[in-house]
């Protein structure tokens, strides 16, 4: 069968194709780039194979390219990188590897490109294409990886067992795959995935969070974290994930499956935003409901507080993950924190200093907020989710005229520290907080305008009252 090159990647490749003969090595095209091509997928990285020196391959090509392109060397793994237009070429050259059973960096040697397809993780990433000239264009697959594309399977090369031992990081990527592709993984690999989950565990936190936010990321993720549950790797990456997962009955009376639910939250949202963090607030947003679950004989099932005890959660997962700890991370943790609120003000007795303090606490990410709360309604009655978005909507509106009003976005009080300091002349302490904090309440409720002149007054009023004076 011959792979159809893009016109506009044809050129690169008969480069390469070219510098290979001159140097009188094998060259192909493998991996991902040939997989994606044949699903009819974008991809912006081709990985070059040859059967002699990657980088010496690499300086060659980029010796033909006008402008010379810069070249990035990788010599402890014998790879090389150019940038081309919008495209990434890495190449490498072919080889043979073998495992320690501590460890997923492999000893590696020479090889040829028999040995290069057997160490791919799946089947499908294992086909090549040559880019020599008797066959150019034709590819080689030794193990039906074009019968797996039109299966819609993720099986491995090799044994899947060895697979998974040699490099416990491709049961991520093969739940990845199934879940970027909706495909599904062959039986017998999946069972591999479940004898040696425990394999996990050596793999650094930031490789599984690349693999983890690449799920995250896809379509429908929810098809990628109950592969995680029932293979038992998410047990062990992401346990307050998997506590979760199931139904207390007492006295009758049982609650939702806080997991599922939570899978659900997450599809509905993905439906709208492919914004990562706003989809790792839907995983999240209910994560402290195990810790906060209570029973009351008259009340039921109850989780209070576990939006609080839920942003708190926040930073300690993030940390163990190695996701950022910057304002990504904070953005989570506000929305775990705000996500109820939204629903309280969707009672018919609701004050406008309520939907003022939403909305300045919300700021500039109360859309998102919405937006994760709408995705919270996982009712299979057509009708309540219709009267829960009705409502929703009444709310967006009435902030909206509460904002325009009051001009609260991006709102910071008119009196602040320093001029409490400078009035009174004093420095930092807790009368400046108090009488800051007092002035803000003020306006949140109402009692007076959002102006500075009568903020001004309030100030002084609450000095004199702590028997400070204007200097």
């Amino acid at each position: 069968m011959v792979f159809k090159i893009q016109d506009n990647e044809r050129k690169i490749l008969e480069i390469v194709s070219y510098a290979a003969a001159k140097m009188q090595v094998p060259a192909y095209v493998v991996g991902g780039y040939v997989r994606d091509r044949l699903l009819a997928r974008a991809s912006k990285d081709i990985d070059i194979v040859c059967v002699g020196s990657g980088i010496e391959l690499a300086e060659r090509v980029a010796g033909e390219l006008h402008p010379v392109p810069r070249i990035a060397v990788f010599q402890r793994f014998g790879t090389a990188m150019i940038k081309h237009r919008d495209l990434e070429v890495e190449f490498v050259g072919a080889r043979k590897e073998s495992y320690r059973h501590d460890s997923r960096k492999p000893a590696v040697e020479n090889g040829s490109l028999e040995d290069d397809q057997n160490r791919r993780d799946f089947t499908i990433n294992a086909l090549a294409v040559s880019l020599n000239e008797p066959d150019f264009g034709n590819i080689i697959d030794p193990f039906d990886g074009l019968g797996d594309l039109e299966r819609k399977i993720i099986r491995t090369p090799l044994d899947p067992g060895k697979t998974f031992s040699d490099d416990p990081l491709r049961m991520m990527r093969a739940i990845r795959f199934a879940t970027q592709l909706d495909f599904a993984i062959e039986p017998a690999t999946f069972k591999a995935i479940s004898v040696y989950k425990e394999r996990i565990k050596i793999i650094s936190a930031e490789r599984i969070a690349i693999e983890l936010n690449k799920i995250i990321q896809a379509p429908k993720p929810s098809v990628g974290f109950k592969l995680l549950f029932d293979s038992g790797l998410l047990h062990i990456i992401f346990p307050e994930m998997t506590a979760l997962h199931g139904v207390e009955i007492r006295n009758g009376r049982g609650h939702k499956d806080n997991f599922y639910h939570t899978l659900q939250v997450l599809d509905n949202l993905s439906k709208k935003t492919e914004n990562l963090w706003l989809r790792w607030s839907a995983i999240l947003h209910d994560i402290a409901k195990p810790p906060t679950k209570r029973f009351h004989p008259e009340q039921g099932w109850t989780f209070h507080g576990h939006e609080t005890l839920g942003a708190n959660m926040v930073p300690t997962i993030f940390r163990r993950f190695r996701l950022p700890m910057d304002h990504k991370m904070k953005y989570v943790q506000k929305l775990v924190r705000l996500h109820l609120r939204p629903i309280s003000l969707t009672k018919e007795e609701i004050t406008d200093s309520a939907m003022r303090r939403l909305l300045v606490d919300a700021d500039d990410d109360l859309e998102d907020l919405m937006l994760l709360c709408e995705a919270d309604i996982t009712s299979k009655n057509p009708d309540k989710v219709k009267k829960y978005l009705e409502n929703y909507e009444l709310v967006r509106q009435r902030l909206q005229v509460v904002e325009e009003r009051d001009q609260l976005r991006n709102w910071q009080p008119p009196i602040t520290g320093e001029i409490i300091m400078e009035t009174f002349g004093i420095g930092p302490s807790r009368e400046v907080g108090d009488i800051k904090n007092y002035v803000r309440e003020a306006i949140l409720d109402g009692v007076i305008p959002n102006e500075f002149e009568a903020a001004y007054g309030l100030m002084l009023e609450k000095a004199g009252e702590m028997g400070l004076v204007k200097q």
